[in-house]
């Protein structure tokens, strides 16, 4: 146990310690922050460590092992209506939970002076989330091909993406990314690795992956169906002033208070399902079922250890130094900066972490989790500095990438392995984590408060969008080079 909590730091260190030495570069040479700012930031970051490290050490002796025997459960049922029905709830539950999904339902209010309740906002994603689950599960269970599913989902998306205005584009994708959290994420992933390997079969390997990714396609058709039902063309109204915080613990006293009690709303649908399949399916013995809350309380320890940090030490960082870069003279030094964020963010966003474990563990080392991560890293890398882009020239639109992002994504499906496929998909999900909605989004509502032409509230929603797209193409060009290696050596690669 202690082996493994240690190397969890350790992993954690390497992915955060970038983050925060780019960030104190910075302030040194580009945008001068102040000594308290400076001081909570360097505080925030040994919080990150120390919180992501517990929090993926509980993540895997909680929250997978019980993602994975609900997923064995419900493949043993046998009868397609428990999976689909089951699958719903299971999805429902955990979504409507999600921290990131309640900060961005309050946007969405805010943003649509409002029209739309956060309330609506909430119910109407953790639906989407829930169906798609469903979908998901029956999917691996009648075997039907992952990029064909995936094909008819995005179809539909790319038609309603025509016809819905651009800020609701922005939110939908955005909400996509907020349902895919700390915790939902693992979750997701062990529940879909279950079935697969009670399904066993030939593609095991490769329907191990790809839940997330249809868990994240829910919130964009939920949300654009609910803008062309309810006729809604466009919103309008205002992002939230930006107000720093003052003092240097006081914020961290305030975020703690707040976020301990989030935190316990997070993890209660996950204890409470567990508690009660554990009583009536499960009937784990007094040593296993000990083993897994303890795996739930650190994960509990560890959320809100990183999620106190981020918020109290991150976020308003991100702020600043987009708002000071944008502010120079030099407006293509914005592109790269983000573009240098996008590399080491995406390293410290927990669920990324389940997840190339997940996808280590389930190839048995052959793709390897570090190729996984640069890949990401060059993919988000991207996505910030488009966006950027997106902020300094008025005539690029977020449809101009999405769409054809998509797209492409799409195509390249029919291409590569199907498991990069179900790999490529969840990461769109995982990548865009609590780090990346709050220092990145930060970032790109403080560059566009500093560029005339900028709208904060469509520009700030519409980076989140980015990063959940790229990596559907980035992935997807990994996949492409490992089936041309396997190739060379005259290995089938899962080709079918």
């Amino acid at each position: 146990m202690l082996n493994l909590l240690s190397s969890k730091f350790k992993g954690v260190a390497l992915a955060v310690i970038p983050i925060s030495i780019l960030v104190i570069i910075l302030s040194l040479t580009v945008v001068t922050l102040e000594l308290d700012m400076f001081i909570r930031f360097l505080i925030g970051s040994t919080m990150v460590i120390l919180g992501l490290g517990i929090f993926l050490f509980g993540a895997e002796i909680g929250i997978t092992p019980i993602g994975n025997l609900m997923g064995e459960t419900l493949a043993r049922s046998n009868k397609v209506w428990v999976v689909g029905i089951l699958g719903f709830f299971l999805g429902f539950f955990i979504t409507i939970a999600e921290p990131d999904l309640q900060i961005l339902a309050y946007q969405v209010r805010d943003a649509s002076g409002g029209i739309l309740s956060a309330y609506s906002i909430l119910i109407v994603v953790s639906v989407g989330v829930g169906l798609m689950v469903a979908i998901g599960l029956l999917r691996i269970l009648f075997g039907n091909p992952l990029n064909k599913t995936y094909t008819i989902v995005y179809l539909i998306i790319f038609v309603l993406g025509l016809i819905v205005s651009e800020e609701f584009l922005a939110i939908s994708v955005d909400a996509s990314g907020a349902t895919t959290g700390a915790m939902t994420t693992p979750f997701i992933l062990a529940l879909g690795l279950g079935v697969s390997k009670l399904k066993g079969g030939k593609t095991e390997e490769e329907d191990s992956f790809g839940l997330v990714g249809m868990a994240s396609s829910g919130p964009i058709l939920a949300i654009m169906l609910m803008s062309v039902i309810a006729g809604l063309k466009d919103i309008q109204g205002q992002a939230e002033a930006f107000i720093p915080h003052t003092g240097i613990l006081n914020p961290y006293k305030e975020a703690f208070l707040s976020l301990t009690k989030e935190s316990i709303l997070t993890l209660l649908p996950i204890l409470s399902l567990f508690l009660i399949f554990n009583t009536t399916k499960f009937k784990l013995s007094r040593s296993n079922r000990n083993k897994i809350l303890k795996g739930l309380l650190y994960t509990y320890i560890g959320l809100v250890l990183f999620l106190v940090g981020v918020n109290a030490g991150f976020m308003e960082v991100g702020r600043v130094i987009g708002y000071g870069i944008a502010s120079l003279d030099k407006k293509w030094l914005l592109a790269g900066i983000g573009f240098l964020l996008g590399l080491v963010v995406v390293l410290a966003e927990p669920a990324v972490h389940v997840l190339t474990e997940q996808v280590e563990d389930v190839t048995s080392g052959y793709i390897k989790r570090k190729a996984i991560l640069a890949t990401l890293s060059l993919g988000i890398g991207f996505a910030i500095s488009l966006s950027m882009m997106r902020i300094m020239f008025p005539g690029l639109k977020l449809w101009h990438f999405l769409l054809p992002g998509f797209a492409i994504a799409i195509i390249m499906s029919y291409i590569v392995p199907p498991i990069f496929v179900g790999i490529a998909f969840d990461s769109g999900g995982v990548a865009s984590g609590p780090m990346t909605a709050t220092f990145v989004l930060a970032f790109a509502q403080g560059a566009a408060t500093s560029i005339p032409t900028a709208n904060v509230l469509i520009d700030g929603f519409g980076v989140i969008a980015m990063v959940a797209m790229t990596p559907l193409v980035t992935i997807q060009i990994l996949g492409l080079l490992f089936k041309m290696k396997a190739k060379k050596r005259g290995v089938d690669f899962n080709d079918d």
